[in-house]
């Protein structure tokens, strides 16, 4: 089932301004939408309304193009996953997946064939006798799932699931959770404050922030083409390094008073701020007093090394190259630029890409 979410505002009372303003998607039937950004932006308040457990102050929430503003939480036809799993810790594994069915008075025999069929999808048949103190992380993040599964509702929606596991059950789980999603064909809205699940899970990806949506795309356009600032920084690993710039002339930019990018197009006179990523950049030591830079600091993660730069003008900079690279501390290097850069203008918002920017284009300026 589609979902569209027209105008979303949510106000609460006495507030001076809204949680979330404005809020505008259409989630397509089957697909994983992620909506993703730092703690308080309004994505959990987002997912309640969804749900129907909070109200919507103003605009239209429409399933499958019906308006369910005013429709109830348990006529939504909505399943839903929460952080803490909310597992009633007095009733085994089955009982708690079939709790929600026999609420809604299904036939035994019915409700036990959809226990068995969302146990065995989760891989969880063996322990359907054992209470959620005796599971581990992951294991109960599976009953939650099967419970979800069980209710055979076309959408489902989950609440940072992941957030209490180690780092390696999450990578796991990520991947469990997209291939139930996909065998299902479910509607999956997911919420999570980890750039790296919305990356590696979404079919698109809502960016919130300070209480607007500041980019919906697939991950990759988002990563690729970052409408904003906030994007830019939000998205990838380490991060993006952005430099204050004003036009030195049309095709000429000046890097706060250290470095000059020659351009494949004129700007107009003002002030800029270029992105580079990281691995957009190369260093080169020198051995001399030649170069724009000092090493700083050097860490390896495992086949990338990120090699944290002091230009000359006070600017830091971030570098990852690929490989196991040693530099020494001080070493004297020359930063150069090897790829793509963004331009944003002074309202951080992207206005142009440079693409094919090449090493010699990033220079020390005496």
């Amino acid at each position: 089932m589609g979902i569209t979410l027209q105008n979303i505002t949510k106000t609460y009372d006495k507030a001076k301004q809204p949680v979330l303003n404005d809020v505008n998607a259409e989630i397509q039937d089957g697909e994983l939408f992620v909506i993703v950004g730092p703690s308080g932006c309004g994505k959990s308040t987002l997912l309640r309304m969804i749900a129907g457990i909070i109200p919507i102050t103003s605009g239209k929430l429409a399933i499958n193009g019906q308006i369910m503003n005013a429709v109830p939480p348990k006529d939504r036809k909505l399943s839903m996953v929460f952080q803490s799993y909310a597992l009633y810790p007095f009733l085994d594994v089955a009982a708690n997946v079939a709790f929600g069915l026999q609420a809604r008075k299904m036939p035994a025999a019915e409700v036990e064939r959809r226990v068995n069929a969302a146990l065995k999808m989760v891989n969880l048949t063996a322990y359907r006798d054992r209470k959620p103190r005796e599971l581990s992380g992951g294991q109960r993040q599976r009953v939650a799932l099967a419970r979800a599964i069980a209710s055979d509702a076309k959408v489902c929606l989950m609440d940072e699931p992941l957030s209490n596991l180690d780092a390696q059950l999450r990578v796991r789980m990520r991947t469990e959770i997209r291939e139930l999603q996909r065998k299902l064909g479910l509607t999956l809205i997911y919420v999570t404050h980890d750039q790296t699940e919305a990356m590696t899970m979404a079919d698109h990806v809502m960016v919130l922030n300070e209480r607007h949506v500041q980019q919906i795309d697939t991950p990759l356009d988002i990563y690729n083409h970052p409408a904003n600032h906030f994007v830019a920084e939000f998205f990838g690993t380490p991060q993006i390094n952005l430099l204050p710039v004003v036009t030195k002339t049309a095709r000429n930019l000046h890097v706060a008073e250290g470095f000059q990018i020659a351009l494949n197009q004129p700007l107009n006179a003002g002030n800029y701020t270029i992105g580079i990523r990281p691995n957009q950049l190369n260093v080169v030591p020198v051995t001399d007093e030649r170069g724009n830079g000092k090493v700083t600091n050097v860490g390896t993660l495992g086949e990338m090394t990120i090699i944290e730069v002091q230009a000359d003008n006070g600017t830091a900079l971030r570098v990852a190259q690929s490989g196991q690279v040693q530099l020494p501390l001080e070493q004297r290097v020359n930063v150069t630029v090897n790829g793509k850069i963004f331009i944003f203008d002074e309202h951080e918002q992207l206005i142009a890409e440079e693409e094919g920017v090449t090493s010699d284009q990033l220079v020390s300026v005496d």
